[in-house]
């Protein structure tokens, strides 16, 4: 068995899946890797039938793996025999309103990021801030404060350094506190590790159309409190989503609607990327077919489509016993449902392969019949196991218990997960996402970048007579090729990256795929920088009426230093000399708590305003230090050049190192990030609206980009979300 992966999909595999010793040394190849996965998964069947031909399937699986025809979510690559062995990417848990059931569930919280899944919450059955508490005579803090409570414990959680904890957290738009909660992640130094998404109900978007008001309702009592316009509310979604991107929305009644065991309970929240409705307690095994492997002579190959939906279900209801659960209660709940989720990554790639552009009904059909044959034979491979193996135990009175379907292994088997890191190891586009560049450029080493090709532009180019080192050159500018006279206009169609496609056309592709998918889909719609409030209030609106579960959006430079996966834009600048340092100033110095120690700093004025700034860690020497006294030195530089104290604010505000800290309740993101605070208490700055994030990839300096509902890095790996 041998394994073709190109150079990043190496790193990825030597950064976060193989085998390592205690000194970190790799002990393990990707062909071992691949066998370890399908030797545990395969040995699942000796469960069910003790004659099984295990082997048979162990081989079967490994050929499923090393074509890189379908891959299994990341905790299964990780962990599939080897200790820890937590195979679910996703959960769901409990908040009710009670101090012993919220810190009953961050202890469960931490030992899934531990364990290495992310978490999904509804806040909406935690009464309102200042409602009365019965058993002290006092007033409540509302859900927002018990959020930030499980913020800072996931950023404390940093799970062995191979998957950070991730959260998704909900709050029912009938929430008295619904006003705080759409506008919390508007200060960058809030729910770091949260996504959040308001559950729109029926009720809500009916007296949106009607331009009317909606019952805002105490969860502690069941009561109305006041009544509140729903287009004054759903304004603030769009205007908050407009500025940050988020919160996202999902449509919880349309979710219900299609909850496979309504018997069980109502599910009320999410997976952290949102495409995974879960009821309390429950995760779910997720896995993607690379499409673009099924396209053969610019064809698609239905029949090994086939045979890979029916190979990979069998996969994936393997891993649900394979599974070693984080706690007895979700082992339970998991087993009772057995939910599955096979979605598909290489969607873009197909297209292309196929001589489809992704922004046309021809697309729209396809990803619709696509996903109908996934669709269909992932129950027909359920119904064929479960004759086999039982039904999953919680079959009665599920939508299943009819004569029609008398067999059903899996609750559901199909879900649009984002499959980030996994497709870099396919080497295939993301999920359902358009392309997110045609070249790029990539983040090697010592501040080294070097340009990524699209491999089938590259092939398209030399067959077509206009490649050339000169023009990927000048692609990598901007990562699009629409405005290059050389590249001929059938190749710009089809080489229409998720920022050249109207965002009606991202609508339709994620409602084709939602169509015939149990669950939900993990998109994001791209808006472009200049795109209005209004553009977006459509997009939601129309989300809603083809069918979506939710949507989550994001516009092209909402938050400064942004999303550039691309960006080596030239920019000609001003020339501008500095005046001299005064030869006496006068100022203050403030302390401050950073992850790295305390920082010292100091602010000194002349007669003609501020003109310095500098810092010092209270431990001297290092990396840090050095790189303390450079920020202090270009700060300097800048006053002393005239620039407004307030933009220089914004550059520092919200960078990220890997270790905040805490000072007087409010969270220091990293040095710069102090340097900032202090600027703003100290020079009373009309910097109010706090609202910079740097997205930055953490482990390995390459800029982020924002697809599937989450910040994802092309060069190593990294997502925000897993």
């Amino acid at each position: 068995m041998s394994i073709h992966l190109s150079k990043n999909a190496r790193v990825v595999l030597e950064k976060r899946y193989l085998k390592k010793d205690r000194k970190g040394k790799i002990i393990e190849t990707p062909e071992d890797l691949i066998a370890r996965v399908a030797r545990t998964i395969a040995s699942v069947d000796k469960i069910f039938d003790p004659k099984a031909d295990v082997a048979k399937t162990e081989q079967i699986f490994i050929k499923l793996l090393s074509n890189k025809w379908f891959l299994p979510n990341s905790p299964t690559l990780m962990n599939a025999g080897r200790r820890l062995g937590q195979l679910a990417a996703c959960f769901v848990l409990p908040v009710e309103d009670s101090m012993e059931s919220i810190f009953e569930t961050l202890k469960h919280t931490a030992m899934i990021h531990k364990s290495g899944g992310g978490t999904g919450f509804s806040f909406s059955r935690v009464r309102p801030e200042k409602d009365v508490v019965l058993s002290t005579a006092g007033i409540s803090s509302g859900p927002i404060s018990f959020m930030s409570v499980f913020d800072v414990a996931t950023e404390t959680v940093k799970q062995g350094g191979t998957r950070r904890g991730a959260n998704m957290g909900v709050l029912r738009v009938d929430h008295p506190d619904i006003e705080v909660f759409i506008n919390s992640k508007n200060d960058p130094h809030m729910l770091n590790n949260f996504n959040i998404s308001v559950a729109l109900s029926k009720i809500f978007m009916d007296a949106l159309k009607k331009d009317a008001d909606y019952d805002l309702i105490n969860p502690r009592t069941g009561k109305v409190v006041k009544q509140v316009s729903a287009k004054k509310i759903f304004d603030m979604i769009v205007a908050s989503a407009w500025q940050t991107g988020e919160p996202g929305v999902i449509f919880i009644d349309r979710i219900n609607q299609d909850n496979p065991t309504p018997h069980l309970g109502d599910i009320e929240a999410t997976n952290p990327c949102g495409e995974q409705p879960l009821l309390p307690y429950e995760s779910c095994t997720l896995g993607s077919i690379n499409l673009s492997n099924m396209v053969t002579q610019n064809t698609l190959d239905l029949n090994r489509l086939k045979r890979t939906v029916h190979d990979a279900v069998h996969f994936l209801d393997n891993v649900i016993d394979a599974n070693k659960y984080p706690l007895a209660r979700i082992e339970k709940m998991s087993k009772g449902t057995r939910k599955i989720g096979l979605g598909v990554m290489g969607f873009a790639d197909m297209l292309i392969k196929m001589g489809l552009t992704y922004d046309s009904d021809k697309a729209v059909a396809k990803a619709e019949s696509v996903m109908s044959l996934i669709s269909k034979e992932s129950q027909k491979a359920s119904a064929a196991l479960a004759k086999k193996r039982g039904n999953f135990p919680y079959y009665k009175d599920s939508i299943f218990d009819n004569p029609s379907t008398p067999y059903m292994r899996n609750a559901t088997t199909t879900t649009i997960a984002p499959t980030g890191t996994i497709s870099i190891i396919a080497d295939t586009s993301s999920g359902i996402e358009p392309i997110f560049a045609v070249a790029y450029a990539r983040h090697v080493l010592d501040g080294k970048f070097l340009t990524e090709i699209h491999p089938l532009f590259i092939k398209i180019a030399r067959k077509e007579g206009f490649y050339s080192k000169k023009l990927f050159g000048e692609i990598a500018k901007t990562g699009s090729i629409q405005s290059l006279d050389v590249v001929p206009d059938h190749i710009k169609r089809l080489f229409r990256t998720s920022h050249d496609i109207s965002t009606k056309w991202h609508v339709k592709i994620q409602a084709a795929f939602q169509k015939y998918s149990d669950n939900a889909v993990s998109k994001t719609v791209n808006f472009p920088p200049d795109a209005t409030k209004e553009d977006i209030k459509k997009v939601y609106l129309s989300a809603y009426k083809s069918g979506c579960k939710g949507v989550t959006i994001y516009r092209y430079g909402s938050r400064d230093h942004q999303v550039l996966s691309f960006g080596m834009e030239e920019k000609e600048s001003a020339k501008i000399a500095p005046r001299p340092r005064p030869m006496r100033t006068h100022g203050i110095t403030e302390r401050i708590s950073t992850g790295c120690g305390k920082l010292y700093v100091t602010i000194n004025s002349d007669e003609k305003g501020m003109c310095e700034v500098f810092a010092q860690m209270g431990k001297t020497g290092g990396c840090a230090s050095s790189q303390i006294e450079a920020a202090g030195r270009l700060i300097s530089l800048a006053l002393r050049s005239g620039v407004n104290i307030d933009a220089i604010i914004k550059q520092l505000i919200g960078i990220r190192c890997p270790s905040p800290a805490w000072q007087n309740g409010k969270m220091v993101l990293s040095c710069p990030d102090a340097i900032a605070q202090v600027l703003i208490k100290v020079t009373n700055s009309n910097f109010s609206e706090i609202k910079t994030m740097i997205y930055i990839c953490p482990e390995c300096g390459a800029i982020l980009s924002h697809e599937e509902g989450c910040l994802i890095c092309h060069s190593c790996g990294f997502s925000k979300c897993s």
